[in-house]
């Protein structure tokens, strides 16, 4: 059967593995690239079975993950020791750190695809060849989207109603990350490629890199100190100093922010190196940056409904957060960040195993075993339930313990603990939704992904936020009056941010359901790549 003019790649060079469209007619004849015991043979996850594979490229990427988490929670805890107009700034700018990572993420859900897909045909030269476009792309794209932020900073600051020194930090504070957004694409572009070839651990030791330097450059810089904040029995707050800041350079959050920069071109070069070096035989070669068009259109075709789903879920969010500046009260956007940034924890778990769950379904869609493929899916699928579960519990009945760990400031030990029991009890659904929408991507099923995250953001998130926070909102210059609080009407309970995050987290059971709904259909499984 001859193959589609999307297939196609340039021939490698002797000594390499033959490209995609370069191989004999009789290549069809080959062994297949896995057991039906689910051992692969192929690649970095060569003889493993499939339990052993879940494991090997699970357990790099929590702790990869949970580093990374680690950096965005550093910023926060050091900024909410300074006062709450700076938490505020960091929150703010924390949405725009999601938006400066949306093309690395998009791009990285392409080149995991790809990779993931070559190596299961053994098809190294493939793989090496979206290494290589993905670099060129994230490079352009993280340089397009670091000028944007810089220059777009004051504006941004005014759309979220920062005022005063929360303004002027935010600004701040956005102004120097720009630096850093060509750095931090490529990293998440390699990471990406490094987890479709089946190679979790080296990046977990670049992330555990980054996460020291953030963590002591912002520190030092900053001149915050790290402490421990519990209430009296009189309900007084006191803090525990446990490492009193530096006092040497006393930049305030500005520090902090710079201390984010180094960090991320650290991790660039050093997944460069990497890169260069190769893993399992999938390398960044000089050559292979040179624009090809068909690999770069595969890459492209994966990644655009990729981006467009994550770019759909940052607006939509960014709602979320206009919501919480219409309240009006110092703090309030301080507590939603923090409780958050506690949330992500439980979260962890589950995007490991979507992790895994990509791969596995790329590798073992790519050597022809959609059954091994679904197979997977279910079992990261389980994992991550019973883990988050575990969490769920946690946030329960030690919620106000946790927050203590992480801020210092009166509002947010008392809200942070409330938001936390509510997402708590959600925890499952929200399991199955991250497992199985990451293991789509891995398969390619981009699109349809991108379709259900939308309708689950603007036709059932963003409405029930509405209506259950109670809050009136202003739009450019006009305020849309809420004619409906729904939890006010139906329950007794007081509107607000509590409102908002029942809201938020009844979403993740809709969201879970849509999601499983496209899980057991299969149309997945067919779809190219």
């Amino acid at each position: 059967m001859a193959r589609s003019s999307s297939e196609k790649l340039e021939p490698g060079k002797p000594g390499e593995p033959t490209a995609i469209g370069s191989a004999p007619a009789q290549a069809d004849a080959k062994p297949p690239l896995v057991t039906k015991e689910g051992t692969i043979r192929s690649g970095r996850l060569k003889g493993l079975t499939m339990w052993q594979a879940i494991f090997v490229l699970s357990w790099p990427v929590l702790i990869e993950s949970f580093l990374n988490a680690l950096v965005g929670l550093v910023d926060t805890t050091l900024a909410a020791s300074l006062s709450e107009a700076a938490t505020d700034a960091v929150g703010a700018a924390s949405y725009f750190l999601w938006f400066i990572s949306l093309v690395g993420m998009a791009l990285g859900v392409g080149v995991t695809a790809l990779v993931a897909r070559s190596m299961g045909k053994g098809r190294v030269a493939a793989a090496c060849a979206g290494v290589g476009q993905s670099t060129l792309l994230s490079l352009g794209a993280g340089l397009s989207v670091g000028v944007l932020i810089f220059f777009a900073a004051p504006g941004i600051a005014s759309l979220l109603q920062l005022q005063a020194e929360a303004r002027e930090g935010a600004i701040s504070y956005l102004r120097i990350l720009a630096w850093g957004v060509p750095a931090q694409t490529f990293l998440l572009c390699g990471i990406a490629a490094c987890r479709g070839a089946g190679d979790a651990l080296r990046p977990l030791v670049i992330m555990a890199i980054i996460n020291f330097t953030n963590v002591v450059s912002s520190f030092l810089l900053s001149g915050a100190n790290f402490g421990v904040t519990r209430a009296t029995a009189t309900g007084e707050t006191v803090t525990d100093v446990l490492i009193p800041g530096f006092g040497a350079f006393q930049m305030g959050l500005t520090g902090i922010a710079w201390g984010t920069v180094i960090a991320w071109n650290l991790g660039a070069v050093l997944m460069a190196l990497l890169l260069i070096r190769g893993t399992h035989g999938v390398r960044l070669m000089l050559r292979r940056i040179k624009p090809h068009k068909i690999t770069m259109a595969r890459l492209v075709r994966i990644s655009i409904p990729s981006g467009i789903e994550t770019f759909g879920m940052w607006f939509g969010n960014f709602l979320i957060i206009m919501i919480v500046g219409s309240f009006a009260m110092q703090g309030l956007l301080g507590s939603h960040i923090v409780a958050i940034r506690i949330e992500a924890f439980s979260f962890l778990p589950g995007f490991a195993m979507s992790m895994a769950a990509s791969t596995l379904a790329g590798q073992y869609l790519g050597a022809g075993s959609p059954r091994l493929a679904k197979t997977a899916i279910f079992r990261c699928t389980t994992i991550s339930a019973s883990i988050m579960f575990c969490f769920g519990l946690l946030f329960i009945f030690f919620g106000e313990e946790i927050t203590g760990l992480f801020s210092q400031q009166p509002t947010h030990l008392e809200l942070v603990p409330k938001l936390l029991f509510i997402c708590g009890i959600t925890q499952i659904p929200f399991a199955i939704s991250i497992c199985i929408r990451g293991s789509l991507r891995g398969a390619g099923d981009t699109r349809t992904v991108m379709i259900l995250t939308w309708v689950s953001t603007y036709a059932i998130r963003l409405p029930l936020a509405y209506f259950c926070s109670g809050v009136d909102l202003t739009l450019f210059g006009r305020t849309f009056e809420n004619p409906l609080p729904i939890l006010e009407l139906l329950f007794g309970l007081e509107p607000g941010l509590v409102g908002l995050w029942i809201a938020l987290c009844s979403e993740h059971v809709t969201r879970s359901l849509l999601f499983m709904g496209r899980f057991f259909h299969g149309g997945w499984v067919h779809v190219k790549v």
